[in-house]
């Protein structure tokens, strides 16, 4: 993930916001403006190349885009999204907003509006439709808020802590596990390697389980450098984080890979991720393989009214 920062010299700062329909575009899109972004919706993909050119912004820009724009299509966004990464006078963030499909079906059958993917069909046809289009991007997001069970002032609180300018909360951190199988995650700060360390996979038993099941977590805590390795990533980290935050950064990224990207590093993200969370900092998790798990194998989860539909 890269930082949400706004304060970083010359050049523009965007913001792409997108997601499934029902998630909730227009609440986040409403919590930037709030929080001092000019903001458009549903600006074709074909004109943000020729908005962010030129003349840097006055402040940040936040575009919502779904597939009601005019000429979406995945590829498209993904190619945008690569343009503006290679600019050095852009700095580009995407926000995934994501949210369980039973979820976004039942948001939908509440308010009786029609799927832009399926106008004469049911909401479960264009939800899973909407989903399969948006997997390429979801798979590329640099933040991603997942609103099921979030409210709308919840979701603008997420977004505020996220994408506020430096004037606003101090510094978000970002933990992340990865599998290096499937290259580093975009715009991490911060890299460590877990490799070295015992590999439940090789335990037929485990190896269907993840760093979060206690068996797992037992059986890699059994490598003789586990504990001094964890111990001192949390020294460092702890030494680092008022460093930066001093510095004026308002976003870190910390990366823990391995091989597979399902035991060792997302036992070690969750572990650093609570050790920071315990000592005050504003702490997020996320666990790259296991998210394309649960996107191939979607599970149901509870409703939280209001976020809204775009």
């Amino acid at each position: 993930m890269t930082s949400a920062e706004t304060d970083r010299g010359d050049g523009t700062s965007l913001v792409l916001v997108t997601g499934p329909s029902g998630a909730g575009r227009s609440t986040a899109i409403k919590a930037f403006e709030d929080i001092g972004y000019e903001v458009i919706d549903n600006l074709p993909i074909s004109l943000v190349t020729r908005l962010v050119e030129g003349q840097p912004a006055s402040r940040p820009i936040a575009l919502g885009i779904d597939v009601r724009n005019r000429d979406f299509n995945a590829s498209t966004l993904i190619e945008l999204i690569d343009t503006l990464t290679r600019n050095p006078k852009i700095h580009v963030d995407v926000l995934y907003l994501d949210c369980q499909p039973s979820i976004l079906i039942r948001r939908y059958n509440e308010t009786r509006r029609r799927h832009p993917l399926a106008p004469e069909q049911s909401p479960e046809e264009g939800v899973e439709r909407e989903i399969d289009l948006l997997g390429p991007i979801r798979v590329r997001a640099d933040h991603l808020i997942d609103t099921t069970e979030l409210t709308v002032h919840g979701l603008k609180e997420q977004v505020t802590r996220w994408f506020a300018r430096s004037k606003g909360p101090g510094l978000a951190v970002s933990v992340e596990s990865f599998s290096y199988k499937r290259g580093l995650p975009r715009g991490l700060d911060m890299v460590f390697d877990c490799r070295f360390l015992r590999n439940p996979h090789w335990d037929e038993m485990l190896r269907p389980l993840n760093g979060k099941d206690a068996a797992v977590a037992e059986y890699i805590q059994k490598d003789a450098r586990f504990a001094e390795f964890c111990q001192r990533v949390k020294e460092i980290l702890l030494f680092l984080l008022p460093a930066h935050k001093e510095e004026g950064k308002s976003h870190l990224s910390i990366g823990f890979g391995c091989t597979g990207g399902q035991h060792r590093s997302v036992l070690m993200a969750e572990l650093i991720a609570n050790a920071l969370a315990e000592k005050g900092w504003a702490v997020s998790k996320r666990h790259r393989e296991m998210e394309r798990r649960a996107q191939a194998l979607p599970s149901a989860g509870a409703f939280a009214s209001g976020v809204g539909h775009a």
